[in-house]
Order: C-alpha cells, then sequence, then structure tokens
C-alpha cells in the first residue's frame, strides 16, 4: 500500500477515480473536481491548493480522499476561526492546514472513497497525521463524511465534532399538497399563503436539467450569483464563469437550474445538483427582491421536483432555521479534526465536548419546532444519522 498526496486530480485518470465511487454523489466525482482546478475557482491564489490523498496497490488505485492544504477557512462551512485566533494570539501559525473537504460544498457524503477497511483507514490517518509534521502543518480536519466513516476516524484518535442542517425527506408524497397536508393546520396555511403570494405577483417558474441547460443559461446565472453574492456579502461569489460552463459541459445529467420569470423576463434562479436519491440546493441569485420569491425557487420548487422525480431526500445547504417552518428536519453532520500540537489539542477537543452537548441540545429543540402534525405513531422520523 502506498500513499501519497497529489497537486491535481488530472495526475489519476478519471475513470480509475469515479470507479471508486459507490453511487452517483456528483461532489467527490473527478469532472467536479477538475472543474475546479480547471476554472482556478481553487489553486491559483484562491488560497485552497489542491493536495488530494491517494492510496495505490502496484499501479492500482484502491482509495482516495479530495483534499486541500488552505491559507484560510473561508467556504468551508465548519467554522475554526476561533482556533486560528488561539494560535495567533501565543504567536503561533494556523495556516496552512490540511482539509479533507469539497470546496464551498457543506453537503455530507462520500469522503473516503474506495476502499475503507480497518488497515486501509489506520494508513491513512497515520499519513495524515505525518504529513502534518512533515510539511509543519498545524492540523488536518475531515468535514461533513459519512458518520460510519467520522466514527472510524474518531476510534483512531481524532475529534469529532457535530453540526445541525436541515433536510427535507420524502414520505412517499404524491405532491406538495399531499406532503403539507401532514403539517398542523396553521402552519399549512402559512406555507400555502407563501405560495399563493408568489402567484400573485405573476410569477412562473421553468425546471431546466441536463441538455436543456445551454452555455447561455450559466452565463446568466453566474451574473445573478455574483450580483446577490456581492449584495449580501460584500464580495463577489467563490465560483466562476468558467467553472459553471465546464460544470453544465462535464456533469449536465446532475444539474437542475429552476428559473422564475416575471412576464417575459428571468429575474431569479437557483442551482440544484443531483444524485439518484437526492437533490442539493447550492446556489441562488436574483435581480431584486421578491416577496416569498427566494423561498419559492430555493426550497418549494424543489421539493416539488424531489417529489416529481422520487427523490428521497432533500438537502437544501448550510444553516437556516427558516427551512423548520416549511417542513426540513434537523439532522446532525459530522466532522473530523487532528491538532499537532498537543497543548491545542486538549484545549479544541475539551471545547468539541462542550459544543457537542450545545449542538445535540439544538438538534432537540429544532425537533420540537417541526410543523408537521402529532400522529398517533407520535411525530416524523428522526433523521439525524
Amino acid at each position: 500500500m502506498h500513499i501519497e498526496f497529489i497537486r491535481s486530480i488530472h495526475t489519476v485518470d478519471a475513470t480509475q477515480w469515479n470507479a471508486l465511487l459507490n453511487d452517483d454523489y456528483p461532489f467527490a466525482r473527478h469532472e467536479f473536481l477538475a472543474a475546479l482546478e480547471d476554472s482556478q475557482a481553487v489553486d491559483g491564489d484562491s488560497g485552497w491548493h489542491s493536495r488530494h490523498l491517494i492510496v495505490r496497490e502496484g499501479d492500482t488505485l484502491v482509495a482516495a480522499l479530495p483534499g486541500y492544504l488552505k491559507d484560510h477557512s473561508y467556504g468551508e462551512y465548519v467554522f475554526d476561526w476561533a482556533w486560528a485566533d488561539a494560535y495567533q494570539r501565543y504567536g503561533q501559525r494556523y495556516y496552512p492546514k490540511w482539509l479533507g473537504a469539497i470546496p464551498f460544498t457543506p453537503c455530507r457524503g462520500p469522503r473516503l472513497l474506495g476502499r475503507d477497511d480497518a488497515s486501509t483507514i489506520a494508513a491513512i490517518h497515520h499519513a495524515l497525521t505525518e504529513y502534518c509534521q512533515r510539511k509543519a502543518l498545524s492540523s488536518w480536519h475531515l468535514l461533513f463524511p459519512e458518520h460510519a466513516i467520522s466514527n472510524r476516524f474518531t476510534e483512531l484518535g481524532s475529534v469529532q465534532r457535530l453540526g445541525c442542517q436541515f433536510h427535507w425527506f420524502n414520505q412517499n408524497y404524491r405532491s406538495f399538497d399531499d406532503f403539507v397536508a401532514t403539517f398542523a393546520s396553521r402552519k399549512r396555511k402559512n406555507v400555502l399563503k407563501e405560495r399563493r403570494r408568489v402567484g400573485e405577483q405573476g410569477f412562473s417558474f421553468t425546471t431546466l436539467t441536463g441538455a436543456e441547460l445551454k452555455p447561455e443559461h450559466w452565463s446568466f446565472f453566474h451574473q445573478l450569483y455574483q450580483r446577490t453574492y456581492l449584495k449580501r456579502s460584500g464580495h463577489g461569489g467563490y465560483l466562476n464563469e468558467a467553472f459553471l460552463q465546464t460544470l453544465g459541459a462535464n456533469l449536465a445529467e446532475h444539474c437542475v437550474m429552476v428559473l422564475a420569470q416575471l412576464g417575459h423576463q428571468t429575474v431569479a434562479a437557483a442551482l440544484y445538483l443531483r444524485d439518484q436519491h437526492t437533490l442539493y440546493g447550492r446556489y441562488w441569485g436574483c435581480l431584486a427582491e421578491f416577496d416569498n420569491l427566494h423561498f419559492e425557487t430555493c426550497y418549494y420548487q424543489g421539493i416539488d421536483y424531489a417529489i416529481a422525480q422520487g427523490m428521497t431526500r432533500f438537502d437544501g445547504g448550510a444553516q437556516g432555521e427558516h427551512k423548520l417552518a416549511r417542513g426540513f428536519e434537523p439532522v446532525l453532520t459530522y466532522s473530523n479534526h487532528h491538532l499537532s500540537d498537543p497543548r491545542f489539542a486538549a484545549a479544541v477537543a475539551d471545547f468539541v465536548v462542550e459544543e457537542g452537548a450545545m449542538t445535540r441540545g439544538y438538534y432537540q429543540d429544532a425537533q420540537a419546532h417541526l410543523p408537521y402534525a402529532q400522529t398517533k405513531a407520535g411525530t416524523k422520523t428522526d433523521h439525524k444519522d
């Protein structure tokens, strides 16, 4: 078994890399990671420097872990700024660090691709720790892995950190009305009122997928995305048009775009990615603010699509307690962290334990605010994993 860190996804043949995936999760595919590199959304002066971990036996690729050297903590969605500040206060350097993650993508899913037996995971854990020591890195981190893989890394000595997101789950609904029929009366009326208000303003919606998405759609969406990002954050978005155009060219079957039209003008759009079972809400942009248009375009249209396609889950993205009132349920997410300096490692371990108790409490409290009516069987299914 030979483990190395490579500077480009193109070091590995796309067919070999994708053969490691046991499903069609889009974000770990060679095409997605290559689009990030080729468009310079990562590498260059982005603060993300490709250092993917690969495992070979002879000439055969048997496992991989997408990864990056990071010069900052932007675009991660698992916040460690306080850890970096603590290092700085003590005259230590927190960056660079190694990050096992999909850039700008807080979607849980496969991170360790391919072989995941105990000996391989132990070898990867050791290789990451040794790599940090050899390169004088402060730490390594693994973000949004599947729960079982996170537990395996935790057993080997890294600390496990909890987060909470809000996902929608399809209980074999036949339609949106069938879905909101499970709500308590007042909550159902609020959702239907929001949708009605959008219709009263004169909006119509078009959903484009796959080959229906043309270069001009991606160009216009990029304008919307950058405009909205600048207005809300004061700086441009992470993704450039080259990335979006490449995504549309190479992963079209995973792309879904909802266009919101007012008369003959498209005024807003939401971009989703999908696999066989899950819809992932990713980016949105608009020309102007309209009542409830964001909720309709980014959430209700997504639920409509997921029901029509028979999909089981809709991951609406990071954060957003407002999703609770619209039927999204709390789920726990996981990350793993190893700090090279034992003094900081001990402090972070204590912090993560305390934070985890608060996160579990928040998760339980969020469940109590779901809009679903009580049934004889109790509340909705627990989806914490």
